[in-house]
């Protein structure tokens, strides 16, 4: 009788390791591969052995029986080149792989075939993936393999082809795999998927991707993880957001992850449903799945946009006394500008007054400046908004110059008022303004001075002559 293959056991774990190599082809083509190879080919190898041709048997079976017919001899000396590559010892097992491949002994098809893929794997745990690709191309020139040896071929060559990065050839490959079966399991149309996704050919990719989703759908089975995953990137690559929305919906249903949560919200803010967008955000933040340092920006930012700037002013606030986001003149002036938005006009001058001062920006300071006026605070007011006309840079120097003004004059210096308001008068959009300012300004002026002026003083003895003068008129 003969004894069990064990050279055959290299099957089972060749394609694992190859999958390792690389995170283009998922763990489940490689247990796919792993459990058809060794499930059918090991059946149909020992029934070959056992079974001793028949005279009675019609001349198909005894051919087909001869074409998977392995002798003796030739199986004990894979056994021994088995041993060899079990212990890593390629240089040996080589040698002794040519030396059977040379020998005058006729050997059927099947032992070329099985000889050739004992190189090829021989070939892959040395890593020299374009000799293992040979010999496995070899093994396929062998005339009536057994159908599920060239499956399981077609499907380890498709793999090496992926791990040198040769996905055109891959595809051809597949192509050939799916040709001989009559119905290709889903793993498979994944292959071809992930062929046409490498080649960021993404339109493509998705048909066959999404046939095997549906396939195990249609099954009653949940889609794998990592199907769904690169079916969901293939939609984000082409901008299809309903599509990509619907599979990061079953993502979350099947393989729930805050990740995914997080990835749906930005969905919802492609679509422009950044209420949704919110909801989702906010809920991550508070219940601390997502970190301040990555997020708290972009939270702060929705709050705003939804009218609610209280929360972002809080937000970034505890975020930025946590270290977690960065004091920078862009965060400081989105932190002056919730607080300022909330109505909260003293808590928005700190940060805005941080970030004016790092900037130098003109824009910076005529906000600080208006936040003062709100605040009524003329004299730091003032002194903003000649900062803010000396940095420059400024959108409405007009506007400036009429923030400036009104300070001076709430501190009474009248002539410097005008001027900045005759400045202001220049620009056509606030002319009218402007001149109002100044007609107003110029009656203060003649009001002071006329308070201001002093009378012509009169001596003691005038007025006494004025008053008798007065008494001595007659009455009636």
């Amino acid at each position: 009788m003969a004894k069990p293959l064990r050279y055959l056991a290299y099957r089972i774990n060749s394609p694992m390791k190859l999958l390792n190599k690389s995170l283009i082809v998922p763990a489940v083509t490689a247990r796919f591969l792993r459990s058809k190879v060794i499930g059918v080919g090991v059946t149909v190898l020992l029934s070959a052995l056992l079974a001793m041709p028949a005279v009675a048997q019609d001349k198909k079976e005894r051919e087909t029986k001869q074409t998977v017919a392995m002798s003796q001899q030739v199986y004990e000396k894979l056994m021994v080149i088995q041993e060899a590559v079990e212990v890593e010892d390629f240089s040996t097992a080589h040698t002794l792989i040519k030396d059977l491949q040379q020998s005058k002994k006729k050997m059927s098809p099947y032992e070329a075939a099985q000889i050739w893929n004992l190189s090829g794997y021989a070939y892959y745990l040395q890593e020299d993936y374009p000799s293992a690709i040979r010999s496995y191309e070899n093994v396929l020139q062998q005339p009536e393999l057994p159908e599920a040896l060239q499956q399981s071929t077609l499907k380890t060559l498709a793999q090496l082809q992926f791990t040198i990065e040769k996905y055109d050839v891959a595809l051809q490959t597949i192509d050939r795999l799916m040709a001989i079966i009559a119905e290709p399991a889903a793993d498979v149309y994944m292959l071809k998927g992930q062929a046409y996704f490498q080649m960021t050919e993404y339109e493509k990719a998705v048909v066959p991707i999404k046939t095997a989703v549906d396939m195990y759908r249609s099954q009653g089975k949940v889609p794998r993880e990592n199907w769904l995953l690169l079916l969901r990137v293939c939609y984000w690559e082409l901008k299809d957001f309903p599509n990509m929305l619907i599979v990061l919906e079953e993502l979350i249903e099947a393989y729930p992850k805050d990740s995914y949560v997080l990835t749906l919200a930005g969905v919802y803010s492609e679509l422009g449903d950044t209420k949704k967008q919110l909801a989702l955000t906010e809920s991550l933040y508070e219940k601390g799945y997502i970190d301040g340092k990555s997020h708290a920006v972009n939270l702060a930012n929705l709050y705003l946009l939804h009218g609610i700037p209280y929360k972002a002013a809080r937000v970034l606030e505890n975020e930025m006394a946590a270290e977690n986001v960065e004091s920078s003149v862009r965060n400081l002036r989105l932190l002056s500008q919730a607080w300022y938005s909330a109505r909260e006009d003293k808590k928005a001058i700190p940060p805005l007054k941080q970030a004016a001062a790092m900037g130098e920006d003109g824009e910076l300071y005529i906000r600080l400046a208006q936040s003062y006026i709100n605040l009524e605070m003329w004299s730091d007011a003032s002194k903003s908004a000649s900062q803010a006309l000396k940095a420059g840079g400024l959108k409405r120097i007009d506007t400036a110059n009429i923030m400036y003004g009104m300070a001076l004059f709430n501190q009474k210096k009248l002539e410097q008022s005008r001027r900045a308001f005759v400045s202001a008068s220049k620009d056509k959009r606030s002319k009218r303004a402007a001149q109002q300012w100044i007609k107003y300004v110029d009656s203060e002026i003649r009001r002071r001075d006329t308070l201001d002026q002093k009378l012509p003083e009169v001596e003691a003895r005038t007025v006494d002559d004025i008053l008798k003068a007065n008494q001595q008129q007659p009455t009636g």
